[in-house]
């Protein structure tokens, strides 16, 4: 049986079997455990399946699909989107689980791609992924505080229509709690994933059953009209208006590579991580496309009235259920989605807290650190919750530019997904696979996914209509745009840039023995970076 002799000074057979073969297969990628392993796999799939939040998350971007295309968009498009998302993260799944460690996406890159490229590739990864998640945290807790207040909407019968420094301020309070349990809370949130799968499903449930039972005749549509009769408000051909549909199941079905930046804080990683991410998909999937079936047949055929509503889903429940019972699912509504949040800000920290270990970011000496109390990255959770309340500014840009927060989440994230996949077929390189590995079907399954992404990420640049103006513009080619400029810039700037120190993930502990681990990247680096560390077989 495999055993590290000795962890970070310490003797590792005070340790129980799967803490050390974790720790060893950290220790093989170069890092010594840091963090507390406080996720059971149980608990990480809770954390995935939390931060794609299902009903909540469908409800921040309903106003992607009802204009494009309404009833057929939602429940085809769903189901054609969220078979390329199982397939993308099936893809992701086996990296995870050949080298997992919370900085996944930029060390794979790193660690498979040639050596012309490795460095700048990985940089950019790195810096793609960062905005990636926080943006997914400025989205998930915009749309918390746009729900908050269509509460308070429906309970003033209509007269409260919040203004944007309102929204502006109750979406910086959501993020600053967010951020306070986040810092003390670890080990408490890895507990409360359970509470979290068990309110997701039961709040699905409450509307694949509920809401049909509750609809009025007036608002009950036929087979037809629900799954036929398409709905263009944007004016794009119909084609493109379906494809742009998207946008609801991807960023839904999103965050998944949240179980990957918890790696480092999960037991058994090798095998939970992928199978967190690949059964939270899965089941997202299936529960998502029975709830779109349900909005389908119960949203009447006024479609435009509920483009124009404060919130479209709320505005669904209150013509199904009425004034008293929608306020109570929807308070439900907001606590996931107020769960959702802190499980996205837990995610973007890890991840942060990894790209400055390897001292990519600016300020990295101050971001790479654990506090002694509470064993977080406090000032990474500081640093992701203060960022995203930046990002929050667009707020007084217009709604259009709020919007950007969800398309940019999508496209920062599937370039992220892009590159280390491509680099695992692409790069020189020996991928050694982990335990979850789809063999001869691999192949085919990633060349789909990176065709998908990359298609994707082209047509969320797009903007949401095809006669548009500044107001109207897609700010998420001028944020991501500028961010890859901007990192592009840092990384090849004279002297001080990137490309005159940075050289990948940098190990912090030093080079073990032979035995064989558990899957890993046989790579051996040099210079200051990382080196093969294996583990001696007692």
């Amino acid at each position: 049986m495999p055993s590290l002799a000795v962890v970070n000074g310490s003797a590792s057979g005070l340790k129980d079997d799967t803490t050390q073969r974790d720790e060893a297969l950290l220790a093989s990628l170069g890092y010594k455990q840091e963090l507390r392993r406080t996720f059971k796999p149980f608990e990480l799939f809770g954390l995935a399946f939390s931060i794609i939040g299902l009903l909540p998350s469908m409800a921040s971007v309903l106003f992607f699909a009802i204009p494009n295309g309404g009833g057929p968009a939602m429940v085809w498009g769903w189901m054609v989107a969220s078979l390329f998302v199982v397939l993308i993260g099936i893809a992701i799944a086996e990296l995870a689980s050949a080298a997992p460690t919370s900085g996944g996406l930029y060390f794979w890159t790193h660690s498979l791609s040639s050596p012309r490229w490795k460095n700048v590739l990985c940089w950019t990864v790195g810096y793609s992924n960062t905005l990636g998640n926080i943006s997914g945290v400025a989205g998930i807790n915009w749309g918390c505080s746009v729900q908050i207040m269509a509460a308070a909407s429906i309970g003033s019968n209509g007269t409260f229509t919040a203004t944007p420094a309102q929204l502006f301020g109750l979406y910086a309070a959501i993020t600053v709690s967010h951020a306070v349990i986040c810092c003390f809370g670890t080990t408490l949130l890895a507990r409360l994933q359970n509470l979290y799968i068990v309110l997701n499903i039961l709040l699905c449930l409450a509307i694949i059953i509920g809401l049909p039972a509750a609809t009025p005749t007036e608002f009950r549509n036929p087979a037809k009209t629900a799954l036929w009769d398409f709905s263009n408000l944007h004016g794009y051909p119909n084609g493109f208006a379906f494809i742009l549909s998207f946008m609801a199941p991807l960023w839904t079905i999103g965050g998944f590579d949240s179980a990957v930046h918890i790696s480092e804080e999960a037991s058994n990683a090798a095998i939970a991580v992928p199978w967190a991410i690949v059964s939270a998909i899965a089941i997202s999937g299936i529960l998502g496309w029975a709830i779109n079936m349900s909005l389908a047949f119960c949203m009447g055929r006024d479609l435009l009235s509920l483009v124009n509503s404060d919130q479209p889903m709320a505005a669904i429940f209150f013509n199904s259920f009425g004034h008293k019972t929608t306020l109570v699912i929807w308070s439900f509504v907001v606590i996931v989605q107020y769960m959702m949040g802190t499980s996205m800000l837990l995610s973007a920290s890890r991840q942060t807290f990894a790209f400055s270990r390897d001292s990519a970011l600016p300020f990295s000496k101050w971001l790479y650190r654990v506090n002694g109390y509470t064993k977080a990255p406090v000032n990474t959770v500081l640093f992701a919750a203060g960022s995203a309340i930046a990002l929050g500014l667009l707020a007084f840009a217009g709604s259009q530019a709020t919007n950007a927060l969800f398309s940019l989440g999508v496209i920062a994230l599937y370039y992220a997904f892009t590159v280390p996949i491509c680099a695992r077929f692409l790069g020189k390189n020996n991928f050694k696979p982990g335990p979850f590995y789809c063999g001869i079907l691999s192949v085919p399954i990633s060349v789909t996914a990176i065709i998908f992404m990359t298609f994707m990420i082209i047509v969320f640049l797009f903007p949401t209509t095809p006669q548009t103006n500044v107001g109207e513009m897609n700010y998420a080619v001028a944020f991501f745009g500028g961010v890859m400029v901007l990192c592009l810039i840092y990384y090849y700037f004279p002297v001080f840039g990137g490309i005159n120190w940075f050289t990948g993930p940098r190990a912090n502990v030093g080079s073990l023995p032979d035995s064989g681990s558990t899957g890993s990247f046989d790579e051996e680096k040099k210079g200051g970076t990382m080196q093969t560390v294996e583990v001696i077989n007692s």
